[in-house]
């Protein structure tokens, strides 16, 4: 009984072979498996400090900060659908970030109130957060388009805009002889008044500055007489208007008049240039 009971209670281990094996395998191997996971992680080549931070700081510093867009200058002007699909329909078809819905009677109404010429304004410049359009793929004039689009599916009844028509070469040949022909005619003698050239030069140039500007900026609104915008050309609605002066009347555009914001559509023009543009107005409705 008692030799039964002693076998019962003896372990594994036996021998003294048994137990400097099971030492060395409890003890020694763990402690040699640690060292070479030390030297593994430790033998790895990693980059030096900062290494990661000038790689992304040179990548930041290369990296593009603009794009060139070439441009077709024949092409003629985009529809107001067409500009709408590809640069307004992302907010103004789910109505996105404050952005009016399109063909949302009662948002559009409030906007529609302060006119074509606001509404435009606040797209070429940009207003809460819309950023400025203007500059962008697409030319003021169709983005003018694109917001009578937009604005008359909410209820408004604005006209499109349209490209002003070039100006006919024929009907400017018969003036061009008129006044090319008092200098055949001038005396030989009249000298002194060799630098007189000078002054028709510089009232050129502010023409020329006049009509640009026009074309440019004014034209959405005058060439198709726009949100009660006096139609270039028609000495019906510009009677009254010349009546003022061109001096008051440029004062208005610089000011803002009904429909029409501060400086129009041109609030990056000089005081001089929107001088020139009235000018070109008024000798058209003269």
């Amino acid at each position: 009984m008692s030799d039964h009971a002693h076998e019962e209670h003896t372990g594994p281990i036996k021998t003294p072979t048994q137990l400097l094996w099971t030492s060395f395998f409890a003890f020694v191997v763990p402690v040699f498996i640690i060292i070479g996971l030390v030297q593994f992680v430790t033998s790895g080549q990693k980059p030096a400090a900062g290494a990661v931070d000038q790689e992304l700081a040179t990548a930041q510093r290369i990296q593009r900060v603009g794009t060139v867009e070439l441009r077709d200058a024949n092409r003629p002007p985009q529809l107001g659908e067409a500009v709408y699909a590809a640069q307004c329909v992302t907010c103004h078809g789910a109505g996105l970030a404050g952005a009016p819905k399109f063909g949302d009677a009662s948002a559009w109404a409030p906007r529609i109130a302060t006119g074509y010429a606001a509404l435009l304004n606040s797209v070429l410049k940009g207003k809460g957060a819309m950023g400025a359009q203007s500059g962008g793929a697409f030319t003021d004039l169709e983005l003018g388009r694109a917001v009578v689009h937009m604005a008359n599916a909410g209820g408004a009844k604005f006209e499109v805009p349209q490209a002003p028509a070039a100006a006919a070469p024929a009907a400017e040949a018969p003036k061009a002889a008129e006044a090319a022909a008092p200098v055949a005619a001038a005396p030989a003698a009249a000298t002194p008044a060799a630098a007189a050239p000078a002054a028709p030069a510089a009232a050129a140039s502010t023409a020329a500055a006049g009509e640009a500007l026009y074309k440019q900026s004014c034209a959405m609104c005058h060439a198709a007489g726009v949100a009660g915008a006096p139609k270039f050309g028609d000495k019906a609605a510009w009677a009254p208007r010349l009546a003022q002066g061109v001096d008051a009347m440029t004062a208005n555009v610089i000011k803002g008049k009904g429909a029409m914001p501060p400086k129009g559509a041109a609030a990056a023009a000089s005081d001089a240039d929107i001088h020139a543009a009235v000018e070109y107005l008024v000798k058209a409705a003269k």
